[in-house]
């Protein structure tokens, strides 16, 4: 099964679009009411460090036409690097604590724990605070991966062939023989063979990339696992993709109801949603930012679900609309491959502060799902009916399309 083709992107984004994005510099998200004072407090720390690594990123850009040619790093000596090292500190000793109460901030501080995922969990806690928010720590399924590698799947070829697109620039995944390729082949044969239905889609290996750069294979093998039976992905990656049209149906919602012009526009140059978006549902943005922007969206996800999906793919919508309405078919194609992911490259906390401000609402949602399955069984009894009226003559499709514009 393929993906839409997904190109690196190499260019920055060009002045207008960076004065879009000019935000106020990222503040708590809505849920921090009733929260104790010692909460706040450490909410305020962390909107702080956010403050100071936003202040040194723009220091950098400043001075990065002699620092770049001489190659040498900038190393600020600033009171400001002083007290980010400071609330470094106390940001890993919140997590060590998070880590080790569990059960406690997800019964007690569920608010705060949303917050502080919000702002990014620090890459030393990946690997366990992922496997604990999607309770894989103790799967059963783990006792039987070694077992899983000595066995033959009917994917090992596919596999083995996209092996090396999966992060091709990633020093952990380079090479032939490299360790990286080795374990992703090994937790991708793993799922084939206990989930025969879906074996192996492409998209699916960059997931699991991801979660090998933070943990061992079998921890991995475990966390994917659990994240295709309780996230939504199996439905994505079946063969049907039916859920994956879901998605996009939902998505159109979205963008009909929230930026008429710009799907007025979309629609006029038949740049139809699945040709960006489907990428974005099927790959959780792995193969549309770099890496720490993709990472801090992947966090939200493990913790709330597809629905941090729709809301930064709509607001990137949002920020780039005055750009795309100028631009025809080609030019959207372009400009979402080479300028979109690299907008927030220096602020992802600016990308999760405009998602969160995107209109979202679950039952509505909820109602778009209950329209898309009757339209689908619809198309369904329509085939039936043909074949029925002409025995021997080849399927045709159903009267309407299954990404038809959904009507709000």
């Amino acid at each position: 099964m393929s993906l839409p083709a997904m190109a690196s992107p190499t260019l920055s984004p060009d002045s207008s679009s960076q004065e879009a994005l000019s935000a106020p510099t990222c503040s708590p998200t809505s849920d921090s009411e009733n929260l104790s004072p010692d909460e706040l407090e450490l909410l305020a720390k962390l909107e702080e460090q956010n403050r100071l690594l936003e202040a040194d990123s723009k220091s950098m850009r400043s001075m990065n036409g002699s620092r770049r040619n001489s190659g040498s790093s900038l190393v600020s000596s600033s009171s400001a690097s002083s007290n980010l090292s400071h609330l470094e500190e106390d940001t890993w000793i919140l997590w060590g604590r998070i880590a080790n109460e569990w059960e406690e901030w997800r019964r007690r501080k569920e608010k705060l724990l949303k917050e502080l995922i919000r702002k990014g969990i620090p890459h030393h806690f990946r690997a366990i605070v992922w496997q604990l928010l999607c309770s894989a720590t103790d799967m059963p399924v783990k006792n039987q991966y070694s077992e899983l590698l000595k066995m033959s799947s009917p994917c090992e070829k596919l596999i083995r062939r996209d092996i090396a697109r999966t992060y091709p620039e990633h020093e952990f995944f380079k090479g032939q023989d490299s360790l990286g390729q080795e374990v992703l082949f090994n937790v991708m044969k793993a799922y084939s063979l206990v989930d025969r239905e879906v074996g192996y889609c492409q998209g699916s290996a960059f997931i699991v990339g991801l979660l090998l750069m933070q943990m061992p294979e079998e921890e991995a093998f475990c966390v994917f696992v659990r994240l295709m039976q309780e996230y939504r992905l199996r439905e994505l990656f079946k063969p049907s993709m039916a859920e994956l049209g879901l998605c996009i149906y939902q998505f159109e919602y979205m963008l009909q109801e929230q930026l008429p012009d710009l799907n007025t526009h979309f629609r006029s140059q038949s740049f139809h949603t699945s040709m960006y978006a489907s990428s974005w549902f099927l790959t959780l943005f792995l193969t549309t930012f770099p890496l720490p922007v993709a990472t801090r969206v992947f966090d939200i996800f493990m913790y709330e679900g597809l629905e941090i999906v729709f809301r930064v793919g709509l607001a990137l919508l949002q920020v780039n609309q005055a750009e795309l309405m100028q631009l025809d078919m080609e030019g959207m194609s372009q400009y979402f491959q080479r300028v979109i992911p690299h907008q927030f490259d220096s602020c992802p906390d600016k990308l999760v502060l405009r998602a969160y401000q995107v209109k979202y609402n679950p039952k509505k949602m909820k109602r778009l799902e209950k329209e898309y399955a009757a339209m689908k069984s619809k198309e369904m009894e329509e085939q039936i009916e043909i074949k029925a009226r002409a025995p021997g003559a080849p399927a045709l499709a159903g009267a309407s399309s299954a990404l038809a514009m959904p009507q709000p």
